[in-house]
């Protein structure tokens, strides 16, 4: 029974690991939902004036749209990839199908965010009802009556703030807004899956790496980067207990952390820069579509022989 719960963990486990994209872009947009849901329950508020409700609602889809976009771009590492590619070597070695492929990575994170807030918002209709109501034309509506003040008594029925006369076509107007806008919401995902879809079979069709092989790369380049994390992690605190050392003449260590510094006896005590631009994101990124994964893994290779890494 242990061997079985065993092995459907490990099963889980893979899973899980292999999906590890498509379960962060969704519990961004999980976090996203909850976040413009909070939002419109605790400080949405329309201020039901002309000019002011335009502007207030096309804030409240687009700005935390825009900042989510941004945050989105500082937290992908593969930005700083591009930083670094462009500062050290000008992007010259940077082809054109690899530049697509790396943008396309680092946008595709980004915008997940984004859409999703200005998506809920849409299909939500505060925001849109907020902005668009000074519009409506008031011949649209059956019987309205006649009034000089039509932009402001307009701008007033989101905050169900209206005179008497006004009172019966509130539900009116907000129908017909909240209509147009869920209709706009759900062109946006149509149109957004599509563009993912054709992105995806333009992927494909441009590598020259069978679906097998950009599987095992995959699989390959996330197993790198886990040891490269770990291996860095326990370079750096294998210097920082030697600067300990040196200054107090002793360093404090838990017993895990002595056996783990104990086996770095053949640790490179300095990595020169040229060795670290040899080895960006960017630069490994590129080579996939140039040559076969097997091919690459040699390249590596020979590189860490040579530089006893």
């Amino acid at each position: 029974m242990a061997a079985l719960i065993s092995e459907n963990f490990k099963f889980v486990s893979l899973f899980f690991k292999s999906k590890d994209v498509m379960i962060f872009n969704g519990l961004i947009g999980l976090g996203t939902v909850a976040s413009q849901t909070a939002y419109n329950v605790f400080a949405f508020n329309c201020p039901c004036a002309p000019k002011k409700n335009y502007m207030y609602g096309l804030a409240a889809i687009g700005v935390p749209a825009l900042a989510f976009f941004v945050i989105g771009l500082m937290l992908n590492r593969n930005t700083w990839d591009v930083v670094s590619e462009c500062r050290t070597r000008k992007c010259r070695k940077l082809s054109l199908s690899a530049a697509f492929a790396l943008l396309g990575s680092i946008m595709g994170r980004a915008i997940v965010a984004p859409i999703t807030w200005s998506v809920i918002s849409l299909l939500r209709g505060e925001a849109y009802v907020c902005a668009l109501s000074e519009f409506v034309d008031p011949s649209s509506l059956d019987n309205f009556p006649p009034t000089p003040n039509i932009p402001e008594i307009m701008a007033r029925f989101p905050c169900l703030d209206v005179p008497a006369p006004f009172v019966n076509y509130s539900k009116v107007i907000e129908r017909q807004l909240k209509y147009e806008s869920q209709l706009l919401g759900w062109l946006v995902v149509g149109i957004i899956s599509l563009a993912v879809f054709l992105l995806l079979c333009m992927k494909h069709c441009c590598s020259t790496l069978g679906y097998q092989q950009e599987a095992y790369w995959s699989q390959y380049r996330s197993n790198e980067q886990a040891l490269f994390q770990r291996t860095a992690e326990l370079h750096a605190k294998y210097h920082a207990a030697e600067c300990v050392k040196n200054f107090f003449g002793f360093v404090a260590l838990e017993n895990q952390e002595k056996q783990d510094l104990e086996d770095c006896k053949d640790i490179k005590s300095v990595i020169p820069r040229l060795e670290w631009n040899r080895i960006t994101g960017v630069y490994m990124y590129r080579e996939i579509d140039d040559t076969p994964v097997y091919s690459r893994l040699n390249k590596w290779d020979m590189y860490s022989k040579e530089n006893n890494c």
